[in-house]
This record gives C-alpha cells, sequence and structure tokens, in this order.
C-alpha cells in the first residue's frame, strides 16, 4: 500500500509518496514510471493539494443502499459531470455560492483512474484502477431539486470548491469493504462501510468507459451513504475513509 500526495513547497509543486510524516518527492509520471527525487520533507512543512489533476470529474448519484430512501434502486450507475475547477485542496474553505440556500455534505470514496479505459470490461476497469482517496460531493439542494432547481446539475454540483478530495491517492487497497464516516463540526452524520455500494468501483468506470473514454488521472465520486444535512459558514467537514485518511474542509 502506497500513499501518493501532491503538495506545495514555497514556489513549487509536486507529486510525493507520504510515508508517515515524511514526504518523499517523486518525478515522472504519477501514474506511470516516476522515481523518487530530491530531498525529503516534513509533511509539517508542505501544502498539501488536490493529490491528481484530472481531466475529468464525474459522480454517481443513488449507489448506496442506505442513500435510496424508499427510491427504488437504480438498474445502472446514474452517471453526472462536476466541474474541473470545482476541485478544491484538502484544508481549503467550501465557498458558500451567491444564492445558495441548502448546501450540503456527500462524503464520498472517489476513484482515481489510472489507465486510459474505453468499451472496457469489468475486470479491465478494475485492472485500470489506479487508486482511491476521500472526496466531498458538496451539492446545492434547492438547486438540485427544490423549488429553485435546473435543467441541469450544473449549479447544484458543479460551482467552485464543490468538490474537495484528498489528502492522499492511495494504491494496493481493498477498497471494497472500507468505513466512511462524515462529520460535521466532530459529530458523525454519515456512517457506512463501502459494501453497501450497489454499483462497486469496477463496475461504475466499465459502465462510463461504454460511452466516454477514461483517461489516467480522471476521478470518479463513487456516490454517498445515508442522509446528509444543511451546512453552513462556520462549519467544518471532514470525511474519513479507514486506511486512507480525513479530508478536511472549513465552509465560508
Amino acid at each position: 500500500m502506497t500513499k501518493y500526495i501532491r503538495y506545495r513547497s514555497g514556489a513549487s509543486t509536486g507529486y510525493a509518496i507520504l510515508d508517515g510524516e515524511t514526504v518523499r518527492p517523486i518525478g515522472g509520471d504519477l501514474f506511470g514510471n516516476h522515481t523518487e527525487t530530491g530531498v525529503p520533507l516534513k509533511l509539517s512543512g508542505v501544502s498539501l493539494l488536490a493529490p491528481c489533476q484530472p481531466g475529468k470529474i464525474l459522480a454517481v448519484g443513488l449507489n448506496y443502499k442506505s442513500h435510496l430512501g424508499g427510491r427504488p434502486q437504480p438498474e445502472r450507475p446514474e452517471i453526472f459531470y462536476k466541474a474541473v475547477t470545482s476541485l478544491q485542496d484538502p484544508g481549503a474553505p467550501i465557498v458558500t455560492p451567491r444564492d445558495a440556500t441548502d448546501l450540503h455534505y456527500e462524503g464520498e470514496l472517489v476513484v482515481v483512474v489510472g489507465k486510459q479505459l474505453k468499451k472496457a470490461s469489468v475486470d479491465q476497469a478494475r485492472a485500470a484502477i489506479f487508486g482511491v482517496t476521500c472526496g466531498n460531493d458538496v451539492s446545492e439542494r434547492n438547486w438540485q431539486h427544490g423549488p429553485g432547481k435546473d435543467l441541469q446539475w450544473w449549479r447544484a454540483k458543479g460551482c467552485d470548491t464543490f468538490a474537495p478530495l484528498g489528502p492522499a491517492i492511495v494504491t494496493g487497497l481493498d477498497y471494497g469493504n472500507l468505513l466512511l464516516q462524515t462529520r460535521l463540526n466532530g459529530e458523525v452524520v454519515q456512517k457506512q462501510y463501502t459494501s453497501d455500494l450497489i454499483f462497486d468501483c469496477p463496475a461504475i468506470l466499465s459502465w462510463i468507459s461504454d460511452w466516454v473514454t477514461l483517461m489516467p488521472g480522471d476521478i470518479v465520486y463513487t456516490g454517498t451513504p445515508g442522509s446528509t444535512r444543511k451546512m453552513s459558514p462556520g462549519d467544518v467537514l471532514e470525511v474519513e475513509i479507514e486506511s486512507i485518511g480525513t479530508l478536511s474542509n472549513p465552509v465560508e
């Protein structure tokens, strides 16, 4: 199991292997050949960035049995896009956009694609998963399905800062039965194992790849468990997934 991060140190940014409190910089292709370079750094001396720079961000709706709330189980993964500009770093703020009235958290396991996938089988999709990380699919419920809903979810799911990601991408991890917990100001508000997913990670990627080619670095938010509730400025959201770490973001 290896943890990869993206970090800023002074004016420079780069990728690194996270080894406890030590940051070991790497050079080359994160999703291909790379080697350790430079002098190790202390984690306390760097700023963590979103652990990759995806060309596409996709997400799955209604993908935990515990999130259905009486709605019928979908027959296929229900996919939507989040804007690439919605990506946000660990520790950086979720910014409440103008006119937003019902902003919700959604703690999620996020899959990071490591190889190009087009019309892939489930086994091919499984082999193309580089690793997994934590994500928060921030959603404005009024714009999503309330009285002020838009025709599409472009604002409800895609506003700037609506896709916090990190802190690390973990490879070599069995992601099929990990405990996911979301905390709002320290209170556990979501708690479920990833074994509750209706469509698992390989099935999701295989389905997407029939119509949209997935490229190395693309990410897919895999769905949120249980119920969610409103966030307000001053709140702090934490998404913790077993063996991965904790993604924390304040709300402004």
